[in-house]
This record gives structure tokens, C-alpha cells and sequence, in this order.
């Protein structure tokens, strides 16, 4: 049985261009596929950014690959890496006239700029003359192939046997335009198989038309895979993905245990592992250190590092935090930037406590992993999470996640039973402050029992969320879906 070939499409590719967890899943994933004996390979645009910046050398004969949209002529050339460490092979997409910019997006310009990728993406492979038993696209940036390939390409025999999937992940982003921009995205031949009552409503969903046309699709949790058909979390899409359900699948991200493992990770001042943390204590002193903060051997240190959005639930935080920083002993640490009103905040907690709050406002990937190794708690009340990945890299650092019962989170935080001893962090339901609050008071009472602790770290050391396991359900899922083909 020869190998199956997998063509991931993607807007982001760490670590080339990264916003969020995407570009890390869409890293990892294709990485471990092959690790697997899988043929797989990557598409991302080469966005002015990566300019100077990526060796890659121009694939003989796609200098100028054409292609025609909304009665245009394009012509892209195609670029071919590799990902840092990996055998996987990496085809950035040139379109100079869209994604000549430094900026990933463009706002109001992306429904044109991804459109047009997708398109050039249907060209890639028609020049190679070889299409992919699966063609894996993730979220709205890459949605439109399965509508392409589908309906524009259904002519074209050489896409006969490629499957489609598609994940979501974060249906909060869908790639909407009034419906009046398909003839300028290049649609109009297709019109109708477009979503009818959309278009009548006067709005096009990229996205949704993903969720139409694609063979499978995927989401990165189990339990998001069943709030998306509700219309709390749904998004105004909740009546398509139920009657899609039997082709709905949740599968949990995985992360990169090669990166986050802090028995090799080179951002952090002292290695440890599962069996030996004495490391831990060091990188708590190191983060204490770095961030200038006076704390007593027993204080607790919790951590965050996030997005700071209306999705991670910091407007929670108000009622809950300063009460208990004013009669508990402990100290917390912020990296993250977003809503001006949460900067705001968790600047003037830094000021009201001084010594014992710490805010770090932006990003920076090796403080994100001292955050880790050195914080004792982990904070995430998100509102909603369609699966997270801090929650698991901070299981693989032994450092307790406090979330609430959402999404992802629910699927791989389980909440501490102390008269058991099973559990591996702490675990709300309602999006209160004073469902937050109880999960807080839990935790920190538990801090108090070293027995106790050591145990929960152990636990969550213990999990395994390493992308060579959770691999295999992607590949289970491939082979599924190319054999119910064959069968036809």
C-alpha cells in the first residue's frame, strides 16, 4: 500500500508566520504525519516578511504559474523550503500584487488575498500534475478549495480521488464579505453552489462554504466539536454543522514535545522531568527574578500568558483577583497584549501590588516558556476555547491549570478529587466570577498539603498530549476517508 500524501493549506506556518496556535498546529501536524511514514507537505503564501528572512530556492518551471480570477490574469511563482529540523517540505506561494506586505493581514483585502491563494494553490497542483489523497485546509483563510475543487474544478479528473478536510479552528473567524464582492472574488461561475440564503441576506462566508463542500471536517476538541452545533457557540452556524454532524469530528491538538518538554527546553534556566523536578524550583527563582517580585518561600505564583480578548475570560478577574491578592499569599505574572481595557487592568494590578503582580504587555516565546516552567498555577477562564494549548503545555511543565469546563479545556483538564487523589488542575462550569472564584479557593487550599501537590503535579506530568499520539487519530481519519473513496 503506497503511502498516502497529504497537502496541508494553511494561512500560517510556524515558525514563518505565526498570530496564534494555528500556525503551531499547522507546524506540528504535517511534522508528525511524516515521523509517521506519511507523505505530507505544507503550503503558506510568502508574505513580504519572509523576504530576506527564509532560504528557499524557486521550483524549475513555476516562475510564473498563471491563473485567471474575476477575469484578471495572475501569475504567482512557487518557492520551496523545508520546516527548521524537519523533512517536511514547505511551498510558499508568491503573489507579489497580495502578499507583497509585511503584514500577514490586511483586513478588508484578505477575502481577495486568500481567495486568490486558493486559487493558486488549484494551479500548483495542476502543473505538478499530482494531486494529494487528502488536501487538509484550515480555517477561512484556505476554505474556498473544497468549493473549488468541488464545483470550479470538477472537470479536471486529476482531483477525481482527493479528499477534502477541513478544520476549524476558531469558528469565531469566517471570513465574511457582503455578497456583493463575489463577482471581484472570481465566483461568479459558481454562483449556484453558493449558499443561496446567504447571498439573499447580502453576505458571503468563505467559511461557511468550507463547511458545505468539504468531505470531513475537523474541530481541535471533542467537546467544541459538540458546543459549535449549539447557538451559544455556534456562531450563527450552528444549523450547518448539525446537519453535517456525522461528518464532524473533534480530534485534540497535540503539542510539540521536542519544544514544550522541560526536560529539553533551551529557553528555561534549569531542566527538569517528571521524575526529578528539583529544576521547577530554580525556574521559579529565575521568574521571580526576572519579573523583580518580592515572594515568600511558600507563595504560590500563578501565570498567564494569552491573547487578552473577550474569548479568555479576563473580565472575570476584577471581582476575584484583588480581594484575593489583599488576603491571600500569592503573586502573578501576565504576558500577553489585545483589549485596551484588559492592558489597562492587569497595568494598574501591576501598580496596586506592587512586588507581587507582574505585566509583560506583548509577546516573547522564550519568556512564554520561563512563564511555564516557573509558575506554580496556570490561569485560563476563557469564555470559550476550541481546544488551547497552554492549558497543555502547562500539564507537560507540572504547573496546575485553573480553567473553566469549555471546549478543549474540558477534554484534557480533569478536575482535582482530593479525597481520591485523580485530577490534574482545577475546573469551573459557570462563567461567573464566582464560579472562578471557587475554583481558586480549591487551588489554593490544595497549595497548602505538599502531599497533595506533588501528587496533582505528577498527575499532570504524567498526561501525554505529545503530537506522536495524537497523530494517529489524523491518520486514522485519512484513511477512512480514502478508503470510503476507493470503495465507490
Amino acid at each position: 500500500m503506497k503511502p498516502l500524501e497529504i497537502l496541508s493549506v494553511s494561512s500560517e506556518l510556524a515558525p514563518f508566520a505565526k498570530t496564534g496556535g494555528l500556525a503551531d498546529v499547522c507546524n506540528a501536524l504535517p511534522d508528525a504525519l511524516v515521523r509517521q511514514g506519511v507523505k505530507a507537505r505544507a503550503v503558506l503564501p510568502f508574505y513580504g516578511r519572509l523576504r530576506g528572512q527564509v532560504v528557499a530556492k524557486p521550483v524549475q518551471g513555476l516562475g510564473a504559474l498563471r491563473f485567471e480570477l474575476a477575469g484578471r490574469e495572475y501569475s504567482a511563482a512557487i518557492h520551496e523550503t523545508r520546516l527548521p529540523g524537519s523533512e517536511v517540505v514547505v511551498l510558499l506561494v508568491d503573489l507579489p500584487e497580495l502578499f507583497a506586505g509585511q503584514a500577514i493581514y490586511e483586513g478588508d483585502r484578505d477575502a481577495l488575498r486568500f481567495t486568490a491563494y486558493c486559487r493558486a494553490v488549484v494551479a500548483l497542483m495542476q502543473w505538478e500534475g499530482r494531486a494529494p489523497d487528502v488536501l487538509h485546509c484550515h480555517d477561512w483563510h484556505t476554505s474556498l478549495l473544497p468549493l473549488f475543487l468541488k464545483k470550479a474544478f470538477a472537470w479536471d479528473r486529476l482531483f477525481a480521488d482527493t479528499k477534502t478536510v477541513l478544520t476549524i479552528h476558531n469558528l469565531g473567524y469566517q471570513g465574511l464579505v457582503a455578497a456583493s464582492r463575489i463577482g471581484e472574488l472570481g465566483l461568479e461561475p459558481v454562483r449556484a453552489a453558493l449558499h443561496q440564503d446567504e447571498l439573499a441576506q447580502g453576505r458571503f462566508s468563505m467559511l461557511l462554504h468550507g463547511l458545505l463542500y468539504a468531505d470531513v471536517l475537523t474541530t481541535v476538541s471533542k467537546t467544541y466539536a459538540l458546543e459549535i452545533r449549539t447557538k451559544e457557540h455556534g456562531m450563527g452556524l450552528e444549523g450547518i454543522l448539525e446537519q453535517r454532524r456525522d461528518s464532524l469530528v473533534g480530534i485534540v491538538n497535540g503539542i510539540d514535545d521536542r519544544i514544550w518538554n522541560p526536560a529539553v527546553d533551551t529557553h528555561i534556566v534549569a531542566k527538569y522531568d517528571r521524575e526529578d523536578r528539583a529544576g521547577k524550583v530554580v525556574c521559579k527563582r529565575d521568574l521571580v527574578r526576572h519579573f523583580g517580585l518580592t515572594l515568600g518561600p511558600t507563595t504560590p505564583l500563578f501565570g498567564v500568558v494569552s491573547r487578552l480578548t473577550a474569548q479568555k475570560g479576563f473580565e472575570l478577574l476584577p471581582d476575584v483577583l484583588p480581594v484575593f491578592l489583599q488576603r491571600e499569599d500569592l503573586a502573578l505574572v501576565v504576558l500577553g497584549s489585545g483589549d485596551e481595557r484588559h492592558e489597562r487592568y492587569f497595568t494598574w494590578l501591576q501598580g496596586a501590588f506592587k512586588g507581587r503582580v507582574a505585566f509583560h504587555r506583548g509577546y516573547d516565546d522564550a519568556l512564554a516558556h520561563r512563564i511555564e516552567a516557573g509558575a506554580d498555577v496556570f490561569l485560563m477562564p476563557s469564555r470559550y476555547e476550541p481546544c488551547g494549548l497552554n492549558q497543555l503545555y502547562s500539564l507537560a511543565y507540572g504547573t496546575i491549570p485553573v480553567v473553566r469546563r469549555t471546549g478543549g479545556l474540558a477534554d484534557t483538564v480533569v478536575d482535582w478529587d482530593p479525597e481520591t487523589g485523580v485530577g490534574n488542575g482545577f475546573v469551573f462550569d459557570d462563567f461567573t466570577s464566582a464560579g472562578l472564584q471557587g475554583a481558586l479557593r480549591r487551588c489554593l487550599d490544595a497549595w497548602k498539603f505538599d502531599k497533595a501537590w506533588a501528587r496533582l503535579v505528577d498527575n499532570a506530568m504524567a498526561v501525554d498530549f505529545s503530537w506522536d499520539k495524537q497523530v494517529l487519530e489524523y491518520i486514522a481519519l485519512y484513511e477512512r476517508l480514502v478508503e470510503a473513496g476507493a470503495r465507490r
